[in-house]
């Protein structure tokens, strides 16, 4: 038996005693006792967010680091491991702790199983809607991209999906990166009247006329409830602005606000905002605009077990976030009485795929969307000797691996790669398939190119990103993570000021020369037309010439300024 024969062995005799092993272990907590929700109040609202095109169940291991800075240190969304568990009295080795934290993830994955899919999503849907008549299933955003069958379809796939999951309102970032006119016909021609798409701050360029329905007011249980939606602020700047070059983004908090006193002023009871801010801008906006009832939030992946309170000039909000790839549905019981949101009950129920039979329905239009695609998704490049995993402030092995396939394969001394948050896993013993990679990698601008920076160029790019990421403004945090870099070494401290975060930086082991030319990789570059070939070719050509995929230790920074900070595990 060769190395790849034992490799695969190993791989399914996991799968095979895995669907036993997470029956058995969440039969201890059983569906009857996870999934019994009882129903509070008049007005049920369901969300879900970031499901980033995961028409299957698959592994996201959450964060081992989120580092809050100033205000946000030590707060939801920024805590992980231990003590997210301990904030939120989760039972550790329980299905909850491996739903929300990284703790000893390839166990648990194996125990416990994958999560999500759109079939066990809809079985999940349907039971909650079965108890609560009349609640609505809204979506906060990045749902038509993700994977190679919604990229490859231009978001049809997943239309098809949200229409079939029952959908009723929905807002976006992602979908923005197919291009102005496609999201225009996707949204006039395919959601087909059964999806309202929301965003009030997407205006055009010249008038700043509206581009998209601002906000809608449904009636559930007689209570009329406004649905003001709230798309990526920052589209233009993390993502490619000749995607949209007619469209400004923003916070727009004043228009915000002149929509919840419209909304207020037509008879809304509940105003919600379906926010694709970032949970940390969320909260700040919180307490700037007055008469908004709940932010069902979104664009940062968080899976936070519990709302948070905000205190305003009008009362108080309560702030969510629900986490990302199908993996969560948010259930949100209002109870309006007087024409106001008296209380609430909140519960952020993880998608187990082993507990929850998938939905015929979905599950048939699932194959049907896939079926085209099949054999590409299914070609294997690859056994991982390792887990691979992104997720993260820095890098995850997923991303090391990325890195590693554009130094060799580009001849580069030096490679970036953006900071996504979205991506699924892959256990050790397991094959890498294109569909795995595509995962990482399927967005529509992913040249891989090779640059030459000066050092001094190459320390301001990575102040920049650190910038965005640990800005103790929230409104100026404007990316993802941190940028994974190979073929360099440096400090960060994500408190000292911008400009002064990154230092100590060396590549092969010599201190990085300012003035000295350096030969860059790169891949998902914002500028107009880069050249280059698509990065998931790139890592393919390294996976079929190497066949096995070592384990991976992640090249981070060593970190300075936040010894017990809680956004680390």
């Amino acid at each position: 038996m060769n190395r790849r024969d034992f490799l695969e062995l190993l791989a399914a005799g996991a799968a095979a005693g895995l669907a036993v092993d997470a029956r058995d272990a969440l039969a201890q907590a059983g569906p009857d006792s996870l999934y019994r929700v009882p129903r509070f109040g008049n007005v049920p609202l369901l969300h879900v967010t970031d499901t980033h095109a995961q028409l299957l169940p698959s592994y996201l291991r959450e964060p081992s680091a989120n580092i809050g800075v100033a205000a946000a240190a030590g707060r939801p969304p920024h805590l992980v491991g231990e003590h997210l568990l301990k904030a939120f009295s989760i039972r550790p080795g329980s299905p909850e702790a491996y739903a929300f934290t990284s703790l000893d993830f390839e166990r648990a994955a194996r125990t416990y199983g994958k999560a999500g899919g759109y079939a066990h999503l809809a079985t999940l849907v349907k039971r909650l809607r079965a108890d609560r008549p009349g609640a609505l299933l809204l979506d906060g955003g990045d749902a038509w991209q993700g994977s190679a069958t919604a990229l490859w379809t231009r978001g049809a796939c997943m239309i098809e999906a949200q229409k079939l999951l029952g959908v009723d309102v929905m807002t976006a970032h992602w979908e923005f990166t197919y291009g102005a006119d496609r999201v225009q016909e996707a949204v006039t021609k395919e959601l087909g009247g059964r999806i309202e798409f929301v965003a009030q701050n997407v205006k055009t360029r010249d008038f700043g006329d509206p581009v998209f329905k601002p906000w809608t007011m449904r009636e559930v249980a007689g209570v009329p409830v406004a649905i003001i939606g709230q798309a990526f602020p920052y589209t233009p700047i993390a993502n490619p602005r000749h995607f949209v070059p007619d469209w400004t983004f923003g916070i727009q908090e004043e228009a915000l606000q002149q929509h919840v006193d419209a909304a207020r002023a037509k008879g809304a009871h509940v105003v919600v905002l379906l926010s694709h801010n970032g949970m940390d801008v969320d909260l700040k906006l919180a307490t700037r605009v007055r008469g908004i009832d709940v932010i069902l939030g979104g664009h940062t992946h968080d899976a936070v077990p519990q709302p948070s309170i905000v205190a305003n000039a009008a009362g108080r909000t309560v702030v969510t976030n629900a986490g990302a790839n199908g993996k969560f549905v948010a259930v949100l019981d209002l109870d309006v009485r007087g024409g106001r949101l008296a209380e609430f009950r909140y519960r952020l129920l993880p998608v187990f795929a082993n507990l929850l039979p998938p939905d015929p329905a979905m599950e048939t239009l699932i194959r049907k969307l896939r079926a085209p695609h099949e054999a590409k998704l299914g070609e294997k490049l690859a056994v991982t000797e390792g887990l691979l995993y992104r997720r993260g402030n820095f890098a995850g092995t997923f991303d090391q691996l990325i890195l590693d396939a554009m130094l060799e394969v580009k001849g580069a001394q030096i490679a970036f790669s953006p900071g996504f948050r979205w991506g699924t896993a892959v256990l050790s013993g397991e094959t890498v398939t294109m569909e795995c990679l595509m995962d990482q990698t399927a967005i529509t601008y992913p040249q891989c190119t090779l640059s030459a920076l000066t050092g001094e160029r190459i320390k301001v790019i990575l102040e920049d990103v650190c910038d965005n990421l640990f800005n103790p403004d929230p409104y100026l945090q404007q990316g993802g993570d941190m940028v994974r870099v190979e073929g360099l070494t440096f400090a960060c401290n994500p408190q000292a000021r911008m400009g002064a975060r990154i230092s100590d930086l060396r590549c092969a082991g010599k201190p990085l020369d300012a003035n000295r030319i350096y030969k860059v990789a790169g891949w998902a570059s914002v500028q107009e037309d880069p050249v280059g070939e698509p990065i998931w070719e790139v890592v393919a050509k390294y996976l079929r010439d190497k066949k096995f995929v070592a384990p991976r230790r992640p090249n981070v920074p060593r970190l300075e300024g936040v010894a017990g900070n809680p956004g680390l595990a």
